[in-house]
């Protein structure tokens, strides 16, 4: 049965409504709000999302660095499958450097799968006592996903196996979601997704069940769409983020605001941009008033001051 959005459908015998974005989320003017405070006296939460994907060798890569000489989709596609294996192989650990040494922790956003492919990567999170958040349990369109629901599920399941507890948060492959995924996020017992990229404070989501919590994340200040789409330089990355951040850091002053920070290993891990990601974080970490917390840090500090959705 096909159904426009925003009506209700019958399926596998139960009803449900499909919601527009503007059904889930209503418009509210940032400057209209009463003023978010952040604790110690900070003005400003940055964090840090590291995203790590498996990228199958018998699909056509999700995304390409060369173009095959004869065009289409060969599999095999070997230049382009070893050049995101390099970053979880070399680039990862670059950051694992970085951000020991800057004693910051990030976020991980991890396809279920890639747990069993890359266990190292796993264990170095885990050991350091960074977030987990679900992305997906393979890198593709979770519109292209056969069962969403067991999909999300999955996810949540050997993400809890790897490191002891369930991941909070979730993070759409490229973004991507179905009429149905908020729903599903509560319902498997996530409780914070980052995929509505629509404000610089958390924002409350609507579904057909209980709300679901909403946290700024970036298309902006994210490798993917400066380095692989845009074709900026590497230097892009730190004059962007840091261009970025000196101007919600100066919207902050009077209420709160959240900041992402986005990179893959395949990416910013490789050699020559490394130092442009490490300069961002060097920089806005001489803030004394600015905290890199976890997703689920910058979640619960919103629960407590915004309990209830407007």
């Amino acid at each position: 049965m096909t159904t426009r959005p925003g009506k209700s459908a019958r399926i596998k015998g139960r009803s449900t409504q499909r919601l527009l974005p503007t059904d889930r989320i209503a418009y509210s003017a940032i400057t209209e709000r009463p003023p978010l405070k952040l604790p110690d006296g900070a003005r400003m939460a940055v964090w840090v999302i590291v995203n790590v994907e498996e990228w199958d060798p018998t699909q056509p890569m999700p995304r390409t660095v060369l173009t095959p000489p004869a065009g289409g989709s060969p599999m095999p596609d070997v230049p382009n499958w070893a050049w995101h294996e390099y970053g979880n192989r070399v680039g990862f650990w670059r950051f694992v450097e970085v951000f020991d040494a800057l004693s910051i922790r990030p976020v991980l956003a991890i396809n279920g799968s890639a747990l069993a492919a890359y266990p190292a990567i796993v264990r170095a999170a885990a050991e350091r006592k960074w977030e987990f958040i679900g992305h997906g349990f393979t890198q593709r369109n979770m519109q292209k996903v056969e069962n969403e629901r067991a999909d999300i599920r999955k996810t949540r399941e050997v993400i809890a196996k790897a490191t002891g507890k369930p991941p909070r948060g979730w993070l759409g492959p490229g973004l991507t979601e179905t009429w149905e995924t908020p729903d599903l996020l509560v319902e498997e017992g996530y409780d914070y997704v980052a995929d509505w990229v629509l404000d610089d404070q958390p924002v409350w989501l609507k579904t057909r069940g209980k709300p679901l919590l909403n946290l700024p994340y970036t298309q902006e200040c994210n490798d993917v769409a400066m380095m692989l789409i845009q074709h900026h330089k590497a230097s892009e990355y730190s004059d962007r983020a840091l261009d970025q951040f000196e101007q919600i850091y100066a919207d902050a002053a009077a209420s709160a605001r959240v900041m992402a920070l986005v990179v893959h290993p395949y990416i910013m891990g490789a050699p020559h941009r490394l130092k442009y990601f490490r300069r961002a974080l060097e920089v806005i970490g001489e803030k004394r008033d600015v905290k890199f917390w976890t997703g689920a840090q910058i979640a619960d500090w919103y629960r407590a001051a915004r309990p209830k959705a407007p």
